[in-house]
């Protein structure tokens, strides 16, 4: 296990109905494939060693005994592979047939584990052959091996890796209102395999798909659901072989149907232990329900061995976590209007007429002046009242001067020019500072007059200032304390600067027009927040990315360090995975270790911003999600990069 993570399979081998010798073979042979591509757990599906659809030959000793057999022979030929495998076969208890999940590692039968609830409408009648499982467990002999466990609540725990815990259900156990996996996670277990035989018919592997990955979200644990192939009877029903391995309601590897095969991924089980630590109160540990849960207290727990065998990661990380892959048109909209309705929300409660934006020309102040639009649009109030405020200083450069003014005229808003070199000039001379000192103090000089002029301008226009800072800015510490950072709300504020641009390219594209060229324009500008003087070209000479470093890099630390908690020694393992080809791991190292010290030293600046509505599963106001001491070291974390 390296980073916790674990690598699992989900394997639907070739079989035969009732061809038991047949099933054994191909079920030893998938055992050693995916042990030799690292695998930690492999899982088969339901019954596999004689087929789900033996109907009354379940009832002819000859099949039974010959399944027991079977289990023997897997257990010899799995003598040294560390890998904890499930297999499904019947098991005869005390006269009683059962459809169970058998545990094995290292040629030894660690546990079986029947079906708690069998289906008996439609299609499947599973009590003509079989009884659910009992409410007492037993000591069997069985498969050679003598006082084997036979009972439905196990946690397998692998030695020197506590988090690295499985419990199993069978098919209908997962579609149950009181899926075993719920008092399996309760009691412990990180990972979840479903051993399943569900016929394939038309939706139904949405349906599927959907209950495997919602059942990993709720239970915060990792799921591997492995199904029967096409090798089960065809009388009177088709089997797809689809298999799903899910970690917290997202789907990590899913097979195509009708194609048998081994499906691969890797679970992490570092992360899932962490967010059930966090969710505790809820739900877990602390919780008076589960002190109390007699079926929780009922566990044992089996230890097995497993690899120490690194295997490669083959899980994706997309370079932006808070962009979504899919859908993002539908979630595009929905961020834009949460933004709106907040905003529109504090207007209404304020009653103020209008609303103060400056422009700068770049990303975040376009993305707020567009949120303000919408607000003014949905309320039915005369944009005109929107103003937006340029405020040239230093560094403005003609193209961002030009793009802001043609924005706000474009969007039927109210422009207002107001200079601001002469009034720092002579702030400069107020203090006795230098202007040819081109130090911190020139810098935020301008940024905390800026803020001045549209806090006055609100004061006298009956409005509240718009705050356009975004989360990336706010996680680094890129901001003016008592400048940009304070507005009197912040639409922007925990929306990361990945996200802004396509915010604004998915407005642009719905708007059109001019508004789509000049937002186009806005989009294809270097990210700056012109303090400084342009160069001789009269072109934006300082840079923000040069200055604290790729903001998509920043913001894939910020998603898995703050929402995951990812250490950073991990961080950059998976950083150094999703960035390949794109930045080499010394720059990676680089910028992650900017990333800890900025974000540490700058916590002051957070720990006091303005209200501003949550979009997304990351936020860092004190009032909601991150409360850390504004003096907290980070000495732990940068050691870890050394």
């Amino acid at each position: 296990m390296q980073y916790g993570f674990i690598k699992v399979c989900a394997a639907t081998p070739e079989m035969r109905v009732a061809d038991v010798e047949f099933n054994t073979k191909k079920i030893i042979e998938a055992i050693k494939e995916s042990a030799d591509n690292g695998s930690q757990l492999t899982v088969f599906p339901e019954l596999c060693v004689c087929g789900y659809t033996c109907g009354d030959l379940f009832n002819q000793p000859a099949l039974i005994k010959a399944c027991e057999n079977s289990v023997k022979e897997i257990c010899k030929a799995a003598e040294g592979i560390k890998t904890l495998v499930f297999i499904g076969a019947p098991v005869l208890v005390c006269g009683q047939l059962y459809n169970c999940a058998i545990a094995i590692s290292n040629g030894k039968v660690l546990g079986i584990v029947p079906k708690t609830y069998l289906p008996n409408y439609g299609e499947f009648y599973e009590r003509r052959n079989f009884s659910p499982a009992p409410e007492s467990w037993e000591f069997i002999d069985f498969a050679g091996q003598e006082n084997v466990v036979f009972d439905a609540k196990f946690i397998f725990i692998a030695k020197h890796w506590p988090e690295f815990t499985v419990a199993a259900e069978i098919c209908e156990d997962l579609w149950a209102a009181q899926s075993p996996s719920i008092s399996h996670t309760q009691a412990g277990a990180n990972i979840i395999v479903n051993l399943s035989c569900s016929d394939e018919t038309v939706g139904k592997a949405e349906y599927r798909r959907n209950l495997v990955k919602m059942q990993s979200a709720k239970l915060i644990c990792g799921y591997v659901y492995c199904n029967a192939g096409d090798g089960e009877s065809s009388t009177d029903m088709t089997f797809s072989g689809h298999n799903i391995i899910a970690e917290n309601g997202t789907i990590l590897a899913e097979s195509k149907l009708f194609e048998n095969g081994l499906a691969y991924s890797e679970i992490d089980v570092e992360m899932l232990a962490n967010e059930r630590r966090r969710m505790a109160s809820g739900y877990y540990i602390e919780s008076d329900n589960f002190k109390d849960n007699s079926e929780v207290h009922r566990y044992s727990d089996i230890l097995f061995e497993t690899s120490e065998e690194k295997s490669e990661l083959t899980r994706q990380f997309s370079q932006t976590p808070f962009v979504p892959k899919d859908g993002l048109t539908e979630r595009s909209e929905l961020i834009l209007t949460i933004q709106q309705k907040g905003l529109e929300k504090r207007l209404k409660h304020t009653n103020s007429k209008t609303v103060l934006i400056g422009i700068s020309g770049g990303l975040d102040s376009a993305l707020a002046l567009l949120v303000a639009c919408r607000a003014f649009d949905s309320l039915k109030k005369d944009k005109k009242d929107i103003i937006a405020v340029t405020m040239p200083g230093f560094g403005t450069t003609d193209k961002t001067k030009g793009n802001s003014l043609n924005l706000i005229e474009t969007l039927g808003a109210t422009a207002k020019t107001i200079p601001i070199s002469e009034s720092v000039e002579k702030h400069f001379n107020n203090i006795g500072h230098d202007p040819d000192n081109r130090n911190v103090t020139y810098e935020n000089a301008q940024a905390r007059m800026r803020t001045m002029v549209l806090m006055d301008l609100a004061n006298d226009l009956n409005g509240i200032v718009l705050g356009t800072g975004d989360l990336s800015e706010f996680a680094l510490g890129w901001a003016t304390y008592a400048g940009d950072h304070i507005s009197m709300y912040g639409v922007n504020c925990s929306v990361p600067k990945t996200l802004v641009r396509h915010l604004i390219r998915y407005e642009a594209e719905k708007l059109g027009g001019k508004a789509e060229e000049v937002l186009k324009s806005i989009l294809d500008t270097e990210i700056s927040p012109e303090l400084l003087p342009p160069d001789k070209n009269g072109n934006i000479a300082q840079k923000t990315e040069d200055l604290v470093g790729p903001y998509i890099l920043h913001d894939f630390f910020l998603y898995y360090a703050v929402r995951w908690g990812y250490e950073p020694d991990k961080l950059q393992y998976i950083a150094n995975i999703a960035f390949k080809g794109t930045y080499d791991e010394k720059t990676i190292k680089k910028w992650l270790k900017s990333f800890y010290e900025r974000f540490f030293r700058h916590q002051f600046k957070r720990s006091c911003v303005p209200d501003g509505v949550k979009v997304g599963s990351v936020s860092l106001s004190p009032r909601g999600d991150w409360r850390m001491p504004s003096d907290a070291v980070a000495k732990i974390w940068l050691d870890s990069l050394k």
